[in-house]
């Protein structure tokens, strides 16, 4: 069993000093995305819980295509709210169009104190690549 370190070209830059995605016999850990803009780590963020919501999500799919993978490999998701009541149900209902019903991953969703560089939502991701 070998590990690999994915830096995905394309992703936004880390905003500490961590990999994009971590890869050990099939599954794939897809690092926490924030909602930059940009490929810079202080690019800015949109406004609104959903559009944040949807950047965060185009972020992770670039990571996933850059491991070959795709939302479809997808078994669980951790989402990470600044403000949970407030924000919700807003971001559920851009969450759900990325998922078919029936086919949704795990999911956690959390209520934060603080994200980095102020951000509203914050999205990490476990894969599994197909069998062989």
């Amino acid at each position: 069993m070998s590990t690999v370190f994915h830096m995905i070209t394309g992703a936004p830059d880390p905003v500490a000093p961590f990999s994009h995605a971590v890869e050990s016999d099939g599954w794939v850990f897809i690092t926490g995305q924030m909602p930059f803009t940009g490929r810079a780590n202080d690019s800015a963020y949109p406004d609104g819980i959903e559009a944040q919501t949807r950047q965060v999500m185009a972020n992770l799919d670039t990571v996933l295509t850059g491991c070959g993978l795709g939302l479809t490999d997808v078994v669980s998701v951790r989402i990470y709210l600044l403000h949970f009541d407030r924000d919700y149900a807003a971001m559920n209902a851009v969450y759900a169009s990325y998922f078919a019903p029936g086919r949704r991953p795990a999911r956690t969703c959390i209520g934060v104190s603080g994200l980095a560089r102020g951000a509203l939502i914050e999205v990490d991701m476990v894969a599994r690549r197909p069998a062989a």
